[in-house]
């Protein structure tokens, strides 16, 4: 069966599952598979669950019109989102980046939300499955569609733009995250520099941050950009408080003076210049962009202020990177606290240089007084320390309600595969 053909049938069954537990009537069924799994052996199952049609790429015992063999699930699926994706006219705006990007989309797309009909990518859903069922996802009536990139190598925006085909893209920074994967710091400028090239090829618009000099290197022969920063660009802000909340000081573009946000930390500055300067971009009246980052409340244990009894918990658990990590320490120490308490769980995917960046944490750390540090798991394990250590956050979580701390600012962080955030118990 061609795409175009088994397009038809999309438009028909506009709803796209890859997991049987989470199956409804009237789906269609991709059966992908992974090392671990192979959903073509669900293929049957998925039927008498009630999905219309079934797409597989093995044989499968016995017969039935609803089983739609291809060669391969994945890049079917993949086509089957591209083809989708041609059938609109509408701004695709793509934002990758090694820190901050969940958090930009999510205030992106509150913006723009506010006045257009908006789609974006749920959650983390910003792979070679999750990318594609997003833009599935996008419905006729979108005005708007905000994709969130995630990679952790060379070639991986690359093969993203050619089913998402952006017209506008943003890149939030270049830092140290997934070392290695892209070998190096260069190594994530040129592969998050990926997007750009697709934009500069297209003739697309880049919205990006102005005091990020490699941001300017790396856009160079772009036509449209929307610069956006402290000092310049069409939008300009600063850091008017950043405790208990960030608040942004405006200075240029914007009719309103101020924003105060929910959202912990300083280092949100870019993000939230960012969905303003998108959503001066595209016409978003004033008053909705403001309202609209006003109103954003984080989640999913990105920059969380979280009160439990007198103490005070920031959880920024999500994930972790030496960029990140150096930012949130920074950012914790400048707080007003009279007890702090750092609970940083190891950080992963840095190759050779895992060892140094993690010590680089610890020279950092030892910069200022705590009354407690503790470090969990990882290579926070194979490096030299004076601070409390444990190979779990099941195991910190213990040591965390023995001290029955009273009074405390917290600040808990790590790499997703620490689950830090089960040292709240």
């Amino acid at each position: 069966m061609n795409i175009a053909a088994l397009y038809d049938i999309f438009r028909q069954h506009p709803s796209v599952q890859t997991d049987t537990r989470k199956l409804k009537a009237g789906d269609l069924f991709f059966a992908l598979k992974g090392p671990n799994f192979n959903a073509n052996q669900f293929a049957f199952k998925a039927l008498e669950m009630g999905a219309a049609y079934a797409v597989v790429d093995e044989a499968v015992e016995g017969a039935d019109e609803r089983i739609i063999q291809t060669a391969d699930v994945l890049a079917t699926l993949q086509e089957l989102a591209k083809y989708h994706r041609q059938q609109f006219t509408i701004p695709f705006i793509a934002i990758t980046g090694s820190n901050g990007k969940t958090t930009t989309k999510e205030l992106v797309h509150a913006v723009l939300s506010a006045h257009y009909t908006t789609y974006t990518t749920e959650g983390n859903l910003n792979n070679h499955i999750g990318i594609p069922l997003t833009l599935l996802r996008v419905k006729p009536d979108a005005a708007m569609a905000v994709i969130e990139m995630g990679a952790n190598h060379q070639q991986e925006i690359a093969g993203y733009c050619v089913y998402t085909q952006p017209t506008h893209g943003i890149i939030t920074n270049c830092g140290k995250a997934h070392l290695e994967g892209f070998g190096g710091i260069e190594g994530v400028r040129k592969g998050k520099g990926e997007l750009y090239d697709y934009i500069r090829a297209h003739n697309g618009t880049v919205l990006a941050f102005d005091d990020y000099d490699y941001l300017h290197n790396m856009s160079k022969g772009i036509a449209h950009i929307d610069w956006y920063g402290t000092k310049n660009g069409t939008v300009t802000g600063h850091v008017k408080q950043g405790e208990p909340f960030l608040k942004v000081g405006f200075t240029q573009g914007t009719a309103f003076k101020n924003i105060t946000t929910q959202l912990v930390g300083d280092y949100n500055l870019p993000n939230v210049l960012c969905a303003v300067a998108t959503g001066r971009h595209f016409n978003v009246p004033d008053e909705k962009i403001k309202a609209a980052i006003e109103a954003y409340t984080p989640s999913n244990s990105r920059s969380q202020l979280i009160k439990k009894g007198s103490n005070k918990i920031i959880l920024d658990a999500y994930n972790a990177n030496p960029s990140s990590m150096k930012l949130a320490i920074e950012n914790f120490a400048r707080l007003h606290a009279g007890s702090k308490v750092l609970m940083l769980g190891g950080m992963m995917e840095l190759g050779e240089e895992s060892l140094e960046e993690h010590q680089h944490i610890i020279a950092l750390i030892d910069n200022y007084t705590w009354t407690h540090v503790v470090l969990v798991g990882g290579d926070f394990g194979k490096v030299n320390h004076r601070y409390q250590y444990f190979n779990t956050s099941a195991e910190a979580a213990g040591w965390l309600k023995a001290q029955q701390l009273q009074n405390a600012y917290l600040l808990i962080k790590g790499s997703r595969s620490m689950a830090m955030e089960k040292v709240l118990g």
